[in-house]
């Protein structure tokens, strides 16, 4: 299904699509007053791109630094080629633990590879203890933002689930109140587990250690109490050295969510003691495929703020279900056709190509021009819809030929405004379904141009 026939569903209600926007949009103007307060901000974001893109240039000889770093602090490093091997090694050490019951904190990497899933087949139960992981978690759906994973959802609606999950008061849609039931329910289960899994936010060669940064301290809980702990990181979260960290950590909190940091900023050098182990598990599930791509592999500098998605005109409006990928917005419009071009075809065409992405983007990519570049790389596939490649294609010859453009001009105001109407709007599918086209003219501007100079 296309990007246009799932937004469909949730610009149905008008209501939803308002508030949801001007909530990310909210969210957007805190990212800008907290880039005001910094006066070096743009030179952050250039060195913080100059420092991811001389990563992605030596990742083979940053993650061997890495692994023999973390060796030697007593962690073990596993390599999975893709979500079904990432899967499977996690599986493995927690059966190897003999851990029935885990808690994780919030990462896209397991929902990219459908961890949950996996694990609850195999007898294992796994609770996201981020609120609005969780949420989404007790509603059977993937999350909508990549930060803000409920945005999507209104007060009442997380009310009535947590009334039918956590026995809440019936009515009740206070935050402050439904956040001690959530915590209440959540402590319980952190004293229960057996193992803890957390993502990764930046891995460091040097020190072979790794950062988590959240606001809930729910990684800080999943990793102490139980004696496991798995952390998943996505090959790409690599950088050089430890003072590196500090450029991302003062851009990460404020393109996110406006805050200066976040609450909490966890760094994990090795297991906590002898009687705690530690596991990481470095994914590649078609990074370095896109890695190699010139005109896709920028997209790999991205920190995983959603800064693009709380400023992207389409995202704000449509939802970020409507993409039908674990990262949803302009950056998941670049990654995701790369792992299954033919699914993902209708994303870079769901872009205005604004470029207010790549303003906002704390490690410059540019957005816009890659999701322009997939717009020919896809078709060159032979996944863009014949409809589309026919209005192009019959687009192109008209405006390229003058002899053509003022025959069709002339034909169509010859035919009548409703009939001209008719077949541009038929052309022009799915973007006329949701637009009216201005009325047309009675005369051609050549021909206005004309009796203006006669009259002259």
């Amino acid at each position: 299904m296309s990007h246009a026939k799932r937004a469909a569903a949730f610009v149905a209600d008008a209501e939803r699509t308002r508030w949801h926007d001007e909530a990310l949009w909210f969210v957007r103007e805190k990212r800008d007053a907290a880039a005001a307060s910094v006066p070096d901000w743009e030179a952050l974001r250039s060195e913080a791109a100059a420092i991811k893109r001389h990563a992605l240039s030596r990742l083979p000889e940053l993650w061997e630094r890495f692994e023999a770093n973390a060796a030697a602090r007593g962690a073990h490093v596993h390599w999975a080629r893709d979500a079904a091997d990432h899967n499977a090694i996690v599986l493995e050490l927690l059966r190897k633990q003999g851990a029935t019951r885990v808690v994780k904190s919030k990462s896209m990497l397991t929902e990219e590879c459908g961890l949950n899933d996996h694990l609850e087949r195999h007898g294992i139960d796994v609770v996201d203890t981020d609120l609005g992981e969780r949420i989404v978690q007790l509603r059977g759906e993937p999350p909508s933002h990549i930060v803000l994973p409920a945005i999507h959802l209104r007060r009442h609606e997380i009310g009535e689930l947590f009334v039918e999950f956590m026995g809440s008061e019936p009515g009740c849609d206070d935050p402050e109140t439904l956040t001690r039931v959530a915590r209440q329910d959540l402590r319980e289960r952190f004293l229960a587990a057996q193992a803890g899994i957390t993502g990764v936010n930046f891995v460091i060669a040097e020190t072979g250690g790794f950062v988590v940064c959240t606001n809930e301290g729910n990684a800080d809980l999943g990793t102490t109490i139980p004696d496991l702990h798995i952390a998943c990181v996505g090959l790409e979260k690599i950088i050089p050295e430890m003072k590196d960290l500090a450029v991302f950590l003062r851009l990460l909190a404020r393109s996110a969510t406006g805050q200066a940091i976040t609450t909490y900023t966890s760094h994990f050098h090795g297991p906590q003691s002898p009687d705690h182990a530690l596991h990481i598990v470095v994914v590649d599930n078609g990074r370095s495929r896109l890695l190699a791509h010139d005109s896709f592999a920028e997209a790999l500098a991205c920190i995983r703020c959603g800064a693009c998605m709380n400023t992207c005109p389409v995202y704000r409006r449509s939802g970020g279900h409507s993409y039908g990928t674990t990262v949803p917005g302009p950056i998941g419009s670049v990654l995701e056709p790369s792992r299954a071009p033919a699914r993902h075809a209708s994303l870079p065409q769901a872009c205005s190509l604004c470029g207010s992405c790549a303003d906002v983007c704390p490690v410059k990519i540019p957005l816009h021009h890659q999701l322009l570049a997939w717009r020919s790389e896809l078709a060159e596939m032979g996944v863009t819809p014949r409809l589309r490649k026919l209005s192009l294609a019959l687009g192109g010859r008209v405006m390229a030929s003058p002899t053509l453009y003022r025959s069709a001009g002339w034909l169509v105001r010859r035919c009548g405004g409703r009939l001209g109407a008719g077949v541009l709007r038929w052309l022009g599918q799915p973007w006329t379904h949701a637009r009216e086209l201005p009325p047309l003219p009675r005369e051609s501007f050549r021909a206005r141009f004309a009796a203006r100079r006669a009259e002259r």
